[in-house]
């Protein structure tokens, strides 16, 4: 009998996902926004990625609701909705879910796993992580345009959906502790806003030296705050998260050889947080740099470099600039720190 898959939040990622397991045989119902259920309900599913693999999904392969109306006959049920929404799109599940469901959060930030436990007490919930990136390419097309895999917590009562995310190639990954990796994605994911505030696709950003700097500034304030508060992270890069923030700054030329795996991106994506703004949807930065801004409140630790990032992207949800140049965007940074007192200094020092 094949998994019956509900993905709450349909958006890039989850459709991506959901998608890929629909591919392994897996009865999927897609619950979103009319913008994207229209378009597969009338297309089917295209779905592409980095390394040449190309499959497509028949309309009639797959379910989509604009609500969740079928929630008892769902055995996984897959959280992708934007951080800020996880209470309200968990509530409505919350009356019909069979108690042990199991219930996976593949979310960005921290912490969302604890909400939806909090509202889902007689389900098994877990944290998850996709750890790739998906870009939209027209009307039922999603690709992958990174490596990466899909991290969750590891659990017994995932053991009757493996040989489906096998045959999806999704490349689940288990952990017994899935937040050293979700911090370290986190840590990753700080590139997001520079990407969004830079306007260009991730590879043509991440190839110039001033946004890597950008971006080294986010992270060293982020492990001085993550060491004053004595969390681990994950290594999730070939080199570790302090040595990386150092190699992003030397000379462009020198990066390529150094950290050329970085750069292995499809020349077409873009940072989820960069779509968003493009939508004129509200963005997930409180859920990164300021994730870093609290936690540095709680453990006394200036976060100057990513207070500012939150004040620019919440000012471009707003309209503002969307287009900063590196050199323009690193000064911004810079007089933060300076006015901040160092990057990751303690508060009051």
């Amino acid at each position: 009998m094949s998994s019956r898959v509900l993905v709450l939040g349909a958006g890039s990622v989850g459709t991506f996902v959901g998608g890929r397991l629909a591919v392994a045989g897996a009865e999927v119902t897609f619950v979103g926004r009319p913008r994207i259920l229209d378009a597969i309900s009338e297309s089917g599913l295209r779905l592409t990625d980095l390394d040449g693999k190309d499959d497509t999904v028949a309309p009639g392969r797959f379910r989509v609701a604009t609500a969740p109306d079928d929630v008892d006959s769902a055995d996984l049920v897959l959280v992708a909705v934007k951080s800020a929404a996880t209470a309200e799109a968990v509530r409505e599940l919350s009356a019909a879910i069979r108690p042990g469901t199991v219930v996976v959060s593949l979310q960005n930030g921290i912490g969302n796993d604890s909400v939806i436990r909090e509202i889902l007490p007689h389900c098994v919930v877990l944290a998850g992580m996709v750890m790739f990136n998906v870009v939209q390419q027209g009307p039922g097309r999603f690709h992958r345009g990174t490596e990466g895999s899909v991290a969750v917590t590891d659990d017994p009562a995932l053991a009757p959906f493996l040989d489906t995310f096998d045959r999806a190639e999704l490349g689940l990954r288990r952990h017994r502790d899935l937040r050293p990796v979700q911090w370290a994605k986190l840590l990753l994911n700080l590139n997001n806003p520079i990407n969004a505030l830079s306007g260009l696709p991730l590879r043509a950003e991440l190839a110039e030296r001033d946004y890597r700097r950008c971006l080294a500034l986010a992270q060293r304030e982020a492990l001085a705050v993550l060491r004053r508060a004595r969390i681990e992270t994950a290594r999730l890069t070939p080199l570790p998260p302090r040595l990386m923030a150092r190699t992003l700054t030397v000379p462009d030329r020198l990066f390529a050889r150094m950290a050329g795996k970085v750069l292995a991106i499809d020349p077409t994506a873009r940072s989820s947080m960069a779509d968003d703004l493009a939508l004129g949807r509200k963005t997930e930065i409180m859920w990164l740099c300021g994730e870093i801004v609290g936690l540095g409140a709680m453990v006394g630790v200036a976060t100057p470099v990513n207070e500012r990032l939150v004040e620019l992207v919440v000012a471009a949800e707003q309209g503002g600039r969307r287009d900063w140049s590196g050199a323009a965007l690193l000064e911004q940074l810079r007089q933060a720190g300076g006015r901040g007192g160092a990057a990751g200094a303690p508060i009051g020092s």
